[in-house]
Formats: C-alpha cells, sequence, structure tokens
C-alpha cells in the first residue's frame, strides 16, 4: 500500500490522521471536502510500531508538506497527532483532534460495552463472535475479520449518519494489535498525558455528544496539560462526525475557520 494520498493544489499545508491503527482511508471524505482551499496530504500508515508510524509520519511531511501543517486527527489519528506534535512541535502549526481516544485508562473502561448495548441482539452476537475469533492464535485472515468488525462499530458509533460507508481501505490487524499495544503502555504509564506538555501549537478537540469515548476522557486530561487547549462537544454526534447528518455542516464550519485562522 501507498502511503500517500493527495487532495487539491500546493502548497500542502494540511494533514489529516486516520484511525485505526491499521484503518487507513477513513479521512478521504474529510480531505476532498477541505481540498478545494487547502492542499492536504492524507498520509496511510503502513508502520507495525508507534515510533516507526510517528517517524513515518515525520518522513511524508517533511517529503512533500508546506511545514509547519495542521493537522488533523480522528480517532487513534488524534492521538498520533498529538504525539507528533509533542516529539515535533516545530512542524506543526495547528492540531485539531476528531473523536480522539481516551488520554487516561480509567475513561476506557465502558466504550466495548456501550457499542454493544447499541447494537441489535443478532448484531451483538456477531460482534461478540468476532472478538472471541479475533483472540484466538489459530485464526486466520483476521484483518477481514477486523473489517466486519469495523462496520458493526461504525453503526453503533454513529448518531444519525448520512451514510456508514467510511470508505476504509482494507484494514490490517496486525498493526493494530502491535501499534496499539505500544499505545496502551504509554497511556498506563503516564507518558502519553504528560507529552501534552511538550506541545507548542494551539490545540482543538471536536468530539461527538454521543461518541463511547466519553468527552471528559479527552477534556479532563487534555486541559491540565495542554497550553492553549480548546474543547467543543458537538450536539447529535457520533464518532465520526463528518458522516453525521446533524452535526456534518457545524463540523466543517469549524474545521473552515480553524484553517483561516
Amino acid at each position: 500500500m501507498q502511503n500517500l494520498r493527495l487532495y487539491g493544489q500546493p502548497p500542502f499545508t494540511v494533514a489529516v490522521l486516520h484511525g485505526g491503527p491499521g484503518a487507513p482511508g477513513t479521512m478521504a471524505p474529510v480531505a476532498r471536502e477541505l481540498a478545494a482551499e487547502w492542499g492536504v496530504l492524507e498520509p496511510l500508515q503502513t508502520a507495525d510500531s508507534l515510533d516507526g508510524q510517528v517517524e513515518e509520519l515525520r518522513a511524508v511531511l517533511g517529503e512533500r508538506a508546506d511545514l509547519p501543517v495542521t493537522l488533523i486527527g480522528s480517532s487513534w489519528g488524534a492521538m498520533l497527532g498529538y504525539i507528533f506534535a509533542a516529539r515535533y512541535p516545530v512542524h506543526v502549526r495547528k492540531l485539531i483532534l476528531v473523536g480522539s481516544g481516551v488520554y487516561e485508562a480509567r475513561y476506557a473502561a465502558g466504550i466495548e460495552q456501550t457499542r454493544l448495548d447499541r447494537l441489535s441482539e443478532a448484531e451483538r452476537a456477531r460482534a461478540l463472535e468476532l472478538l472471541e475469533l479475533l483472540e484466538r492464535p489459530d485464526t486466520a485472515d483476521k484483518s477481514q475479520l477486523m473489517n466486519a468488525m469495523g462496520q458493526l462499530y461504525t453503526k453503533a458509533d454513529a448518531y444519525d449518519p448520512l451514510t456508514l460507508d467510511t470508505e476504509g481501505l482494507d484494514a490490517q490487524y496486525e498493526i493494530l494489535v502491535r501499534v496499539w499495544s505500544n499505545a496502551e503502555v504509554l497511556r498506563a504509564s503516564g507518558e502519553l498525558l504528560a507529552l501534552g506538555k511538550r506541545i507548542a501549537c494551539p490545540v482543538l478537540a471536536l468530539h461527538g455528544d454521543y461518541d463511547p469515548h466519553p468527552p471528559a476522557g479527552v477534556q479532563e486530561p487534555l486541559s491540565s496539560v495542554v497550553r492553549d487547549f480548546r474543547f467543543v462537544l458537538l450536539a447529535h454526534c457520533g464518532h465520526l462526525p463528518w458522516i453525521e447528518r446533524q452535526a456534518r455542516d457545524e463540523f466543517f464550519r469549524i474545521l473552515r475557520a480553524e484553517l483561516h485562522g
């Protein structure tokens, strides 16, 4: 898989970071929407370690971006952008976290159960079956199972979706397991949160009020460590604001204002 897609015309001053880890392609709708006014890079993460993904992003931005850039990260991509901005502050003009993962483990406890509770009985049974298969060492083609799991979670995560097609490319299970295991260690140790003290740019978090990732798990920790931090809760909005009927316009209005600012 190539690790970069380009939208609009240079200079490339914006980069969008997808979730997962290992779920590339889902930020394409955001990149397309912004490309009428800005050159946008969509890095596709191929490295299978957290440090590897940070360095891969540094290399891509160093080669193609007009630094410093505005980073717009979704879910895991928000956390990756946060880590990158802490390690390479001179490369980032502004950081926008969209539906970010949580920054302390105590906030993560109920996320999976919230998702399961939102599914129908048949969907919940299928999700539990997939989770069991993914945990078994002898299961083949786990990336395909991860795709199926992603479809169920996309439905659970959405409040009033215009579409459930995230435009994701093939999921990569091994990347998910290896990178997220690195991230969990960083979070559990407190080092993830502490990185926020090294971020020099303004940080804006946009979070849906229906997102199963609790808003408090982003707002409360980051407001205590990031120097210039703002938090906006989007009403009637799930994990991916751009697919939400009632939040999409407000989401893009805020994004455009931030990029013009």
